[in-house]
C-alpha cells in the first residue's frame, strides 16, 4: 500500500471516536488511604506499540526552538520556542511529581483545526518537561494552544502534583480560528474523578476562581457557532461540545460507573444512565467510602465489568471458555441493524497504562512512582518507576521492537504473547496468570517500602542512582518471569489440550512423556448451542444403524 495512503487510513482510524481509547481514574490526597495523589492511564491503541520513555533535564539558549511531531503518528507539525529550562521526564511523570494522562473525547468535528501545531500528546510531554506543578502544567497548556494552534480532537487531561488533582477539557475552534476553549476543574481532595473518552464537566464553577479555570470565551464562543443560546449558568462544556449518545453511555460512561460503583455503592444506581434509559448524569467526582492505595488502583485499572450484567467474560460473545476478547470494530452491524460490544476499562488494544502515585510527604525524587505496565492490564503487572530515574529500562525501551518487529526481550511482545495464548482459552489460562500477577504486586508493594526507606536515607545523587538500577531489575526481571509463563502456558495447553501437573510439575515418565493428556472438550452450555446449530452430527445408536434401508 502506498505509504501515503497507509498514512491517510491510520489518521483516519486514530482520529475516529469509535476507537474510543484510554481511561483515567483521578484521587484527591484525602481520598486516598496515606495521602497521595493518584491519577491512572491507560494509552488504549491498535498503532501505539508499549514503551515507556525518558528524557533528561537540559537548559537551552535563548532562540532555540523545539520541532513539534504528532505524538500518534510523527508527523511534523512545526516548531515552537523552546524553555530555557526543561525537566526529566520518565514515561508520564516529571522530576517534580507532576502527572499527565489523557483521553479523547473528540466532540464536534467541525471544530478540530488541522492548521494548529500543537496535538494532545505533544501537549501533555512538554507541560512534563516545564511544569513543576498541575496549575503551572495547565497554564502551560492552555498558553501553547493560544500561541500556535491546537491539531488534535476533542480531549481530557488529568493533571496532577502532590498536592492538587485537576480535570481539564479542551476542544479546538475549526479551521481559521486559532487556539482551543476549555474548562479546568480541581477534583476535592477527599473525592475521586474518572473520564473515558467523553467530556465530563457540565455546568462551570464561573464564581469560583481558585478551582475552576476556563478560556475567556467558552461560552461565548458557543454562542458564535450557534451551539448555545442560554445564560451562562445553564451552560455545559460536555452537552455542548461533546453531546453524548448511546454509544458514549455505553462504552465510555459506562467505565466511569464501575469505577465510581467500587467506591461509593450509591453510585450503582447510575447503571440505568450508562444503558440509556434515565438522563441523570453521573457527578464529575464522588467522595469514596473507603481509602484508596496504589493496589486498588491497579485492580481497577484491570477491571472487565466482573460481577456486572456487562461482565465481558459472560455471554455468546465471550465464546466457550468465557473469553474477554471481543474483536474489532467496536459497533457493528446485523441485518442494517447497528450494535456495540461493551468496552471494558481493561481492554485487549493497550500500549501501556499507568497508576501515577504522588506523594508529597516525601522528596520529589523519592515521593514520585510511575507504576507501569504494558499491554492489557488484567493479565499485565505494574513496576514501581521512580520519577527521578535516570534512564528506562531495554525491556520497555521503544528501541527494542516494534509494532512490526518481535523482540523476545521486549516486554511489549513478551506481555502480548502472554495475554494472546489466553484469549482463547481463558477460563484455565487467566486464572494462571492472575496467579503470578498477585505473587509480584505483592513482591513490588513491599519491594516499594523498603526502596523508600533506603533512598530517603541516601544523599539524592546516590539514591537516584539506586532508585534506577533497582528498576531496571525488576523490570527484566518480571519480564523474564512472564516469558517463562507464556512458555509454561505454551507447553501445558499444546492444541487445545492440557497436561496434567502435580505440586506444580508436569506427570510424565521416564521417556518424559505424558501418561494421560486432559481433553476438556466444551462447556455443556456451548455444547448444546453446537448441537442447535448442527443437530444432524447426532451419533446415531445401535439400533438406529440396524434400521437402515
Amino acid at each position: 500500500m502506498d505509504r501515503k495512503i497507509l498514512l491517510a487510513l491510520v489518521m483516519f482510524l486514530l482520529s475516529s471516536n469509535y476507537l474510543l481509547p484510554c481511561t483515567n481514574f483521578l484521587v484527591g490526597k484525602k481520598a486516598s488511604a496515606d495521602g497521595s495523589t493518584f491519577i491512572t492511564y491507560a494509552a488504549d491503541s491498535y498503532f501505539l506499540f508499549g514503551s515507556l520513555h525518558y528524557s533528561q533535564a537540559a537548559t537551552y539558549p535563548e532562540g532555540a526552538m523545539r520541532e513539534i511531531y504528532e505524538w500518534d503518528s510523527g508527523k511534523y507539525l512545526g516548531q515552537i520556542r523552546q524553555a530555557a529550562q526543561t525537566y526529566s521526564v520518565i514515561g508520564n511523570m516529571n522530576e517534580h511529581q507532576v502527572c499527565i494522562g489523557e483521553t479523547t473525547f473528540g466532540g464536534l468535528h467541525e471544530l478540530v483545526d488541522t492548521t494548529g501545531i500543537i496535538d494532545y500528546g505533544s501537549l501533555m510531554y512538554i507541560a512534563l518537561e516545564r511544569a513543576k506543578t498541575a496549575r503551572e502544567a495547565i497554564k502551560i497548556m492552555t498558553g501553547l494552544v493560544a500561541e500556535y494552534g491546537y491539531y488534535s480532537e476533542g480531549e481530557s487531561f488529568s493533571i496532577a502534583d502532590p498536592n492538587e488533582v485537576w480535570i481539564l477539557e479542551m476542544v479546538g475552534k475549526g479551521a481559521g480560528s486559532k487556539g482551543a476553549v476549555w474548562v479546568a476543574q480541581r477534583i476535592p481532595d477527599d473525592c475521586v474523578s474518572a473520564h473515558a473518552n467523553q467530556a465530563r464537566i457540565t455546568q462551570i464553577q464561573f464564581s469560583d476562581k481558585e478551582n475552576c479555570i476556563y478560556s475567556p470565551d467558552v461560552v461565548e464562543f458557543a454562542r458564535k457557532k450557534g451551539l448555545f443560546k442560554g445564560k451562562d449558568s445553564e451552560f455545559s462544556f460536555s452537552d455542548t461540545y461533546n453531546p453524548l449518545d448511546d454509544v458514549s453511555l455505553r462504552v465510555c460512561e459506562a467505565r466511569v460507573w464501575t469505577f465510581f460503583k467500587d467506591i461509593n455503592p450509591d453510585m450503582y444506581r447510575y447503571i440505568s444512565y450508562v444503558k440509556g434509559e434515565t438522563k441523570e448524569r453521573m457527578p464529575l467526582w464522588v467522595k469514596p467510602v473507603i481509602k484508596l492505595s496504589a493496589q486498588n488502583m491497579k485492580d481497577f485499572m484491570r477491571d472487565q465489568y466482573e460481577g456486572t450484567e456487562f461482565d465481558m467474560t459472560e455471554g455468546y460473545g465471550a465464546g466457550p471458555f468465557h473469553s474477554k476478547l471481543r474483536h474489532s470494530p467496536l459497533t457493528y452491524f446485523v441485518d442494517s441493524v447497528e450494535y456495540l460490544h461493551d468496552r471494558p476499562v481493561a481492554t485487549q488494544q493497550t500500549a501501556f497504562s499507568f497508576v501515577g502515585q504522588m506523594r508529597g510527604w516525601l522528596p520529589d525524587y523519592v515521593g514520585g512512582i510511575l507504576w507501569f505496565g504494558v499491554d492489557d492490564a488484567a493479565s499485565s503487572c505494574y513496576v514501581p518507576v521512580y520519577c527521578s530515574v535516570n534512564k528506562a529500562p531495554w525491556c520497555f525501551s521503544h528501541s527494542n521492537g516494534s509494532l512490526l518487529e518481535y523482540s523476545s526481550s521486549s516486554a511489549f511482545w513478551v506481555f502480548n504473547q502472554v495475554a494472546n495464548f489466553a484469549y482463547g482459552k481463558y477460563s484455565f489460562i487467566q486464572p494462571e496468570i492472575k496467579n503470578l500477577q498477585q505473587q509480584w504486586d505483592n513482591y513490588f508493594n513491599e519491594s516499594a517500602l523498603q526502596t523508600d526507606k533506603l533512598a530517603i536515607n541516601m544523599s539524592e545523587q546516590d539514591a537516584k542512582q539506586m532508585l534506577t538500577e533497582n528498576m531496571i531489575k525488576q523490570a527484566e526481571d518480571l519480564t523474564n518471569a512472564w516469558r517463562k509463563l507464556g512458555e509454561y502456558i505454551l507447553v501445558k495447553y499444546l492444541d487445545g489440550n492440557i497436561k496434567a501437573e502435580e505440586n506444580g510439575t508436569f506427570i510424565q515418565n521416564e521417556a518424559k512423556i505424558p501418561p494421560r493428556i486432559i481433553r476438556p472438550g466444551y462447556p455443556v452450555e456451548f455444547s448444546r448451542q453446537m448441537v442447535k446449530e448442527k443437530p444432524h452430527l447426532r451419533v446415531k445408536s445401535k439400533e438406529e444403524m440396524e434400521k437402515r434401508k
